[in-house]
């Protein structure tokens, strides 16, 4: 028993934990279905998935009905579970005196039998446990018994991923929705104004027509804007829900290429792509070649015309990088905070004044991060180029 329940990475591991926005939240069915499976798998009536927080432990999800939603840290026994690096097991809570000062195991019914697994993300924090406890004593668990409580952690780390993915993606349309509705109010004023006047009263042929002419342009800029919304719609939906397959970075490189070879042809621009790899990625083809298309895009929209724009692969045991190298603007130490950030506005504007509102990367981040990949930026300052990186875990059989 640790004197000290509070882990040495505790300021970092609650940042991890409020990222996820878990605490204080509803009842959701997939948590509390988890909760149900802990409790079938081990013949109990209760079963838990909690989340510790900085004083208490909230309980998200309970096989069975409960008064409270979060006790006090200091006497959950979840508090103690994420000190550990494997499962914890209390076959009889009441071998240990140092519990016996817990209300919760010293009163009588209290939890004598617990066991649980943690929650923990890719990276090694403890965020909570998937748990189990019993008013009486257990001298077994069994090797099977451990092994699903563990799967049912990872389950319950996977649904907050997606969960917290598919929150950006709503916010990501709130914040569209707001800039769509603010971007069109003037051209609907413009157009109710056109058809008042000419309802209103009598007028030439020839003010007639510029009128409609009027109308018809502001009715065009709508509908640009419209179709933007639902490009930018489609790019960021598909996260919800990916296709996997082995893909060959190769073809993608080579399709995406093609793609924009009328483009690059406009600014008279060079592309040169390094690549000799023949590994394969796990991963939704559409959607990954939706994150080359927005790094060379991007690339290309902030190098000056006639710049040479190169793509390097290279790859580790575990992972393919590729890196998207410009000759362009450059990024300032305040640009290098704001990226991947929603609708982020850098110092450096585009160098056709091609239209930017700040995306791109923010969806590029998303689509890499739902294939459990990373993604980062390099530069040596302003007007010294940039280098963005994506790397995806290689396909192994």
């Amino acid at each position: 028993m640790p004197d000290n329940l509070i882990p040495n990475n505790e300021e970092i591991r609650l940042k991890k934990l409020y990222q996820y926005e878990i605490l204080d939240t509803n009842s959701e069915t997939d948590f509390d279905t988890i909760a149900l499976m802990a409790a079938e798998i081990f013949g109990t009536k209760k079963a838990f998935v909690t989340f510790v927080d900085k004083g208490r432990v909230f309980v998200k999800a309970s096989s069975s009905r409960i008064e409270v939603d979060h006790i006090s840290r200091a006497y959950g026994l979840c508090s103690l579970s994420i000190m550990e690096e494997d499962l914890t097991i209390f076959h009889d809570t009441h071998n240990f005196p140092e519990l016996m000062k817990n209300p919760y195991i010293a009163r009588e019914g209290g939890v004598r039998f617990y066991a649980a697994a943690q929650i923990r993300t890719s990276d090694g924090f403890a965020l909570g446990t998937v748990c189990v406890l019993d008013a009486e004593p257990r001298t077994e668990v069994t090797a099977h018994q451990s092994r699903m409580l563990q799967l049912l952690s990872r389950m319950v780390m996977e649904k907050l991923e997606t969960r917290l993915v598919n929150r950006k993606i709503v916010r990501a349309y709130d914040d569209r929705l707001h800039r769509l509705a603010h971007d069109m109010k003037n051209p609907v004023t413009s157009i109710s104004l056109y058809a008042q006047l000419l309802g209103s009263r009598e007028m030439s042929n020839e003010k007639v027509f510029a009128m409609a002419a009027k109308i018809e342009n502001s009715s065009k800029g709508i509908e640009k804007k419209l179709n933007n919304l639902l490009t930018d719609a489609r790019s960021e939906n598909s996260i919800i829900e990916l296709i996997h397959e082995p893909v060959i970075i190769t073809d993608l490189l080579l399709q995406m290429q093609q793609a924009f070879e009328l483009s690059l042809a406009a600014k008279n621009q060079t592309l040169i792509i390094n690549n000799d790899l023949s590994v394969l990625i796990y991963a939704d083809k559409d959607r990954i070649l939706d994150v080359l298309d927005n790094l060379l895009s991007n690339a290309m929209k902030y190098s000056y015309e006639g710049a040479v724009i190169t793509i390097n692969t290279s790859f580790t045991a575990d992972e393919l990088i590729v890196e998207f190298k410009d000759e362009g603007l450059g990024l300032s130490e305040e640009d290098k905070q704001k990226l991947f950030l929603k609708f982020a506005k850098l110092s450096a504007i585009p160098t056709a004044h091609e239209k930017s509102y700040g995306l791109g990367l923010f969806i590029v981040k998303m689509l890499v991060e739902s294939h459990k990949g990373r993604v980062w930026a390099e530069s040596r300052g302003k007007n010294l180029g940039s280098s963005f990186f994506i790397s995806l875990p290689i396909f192994k059989q």
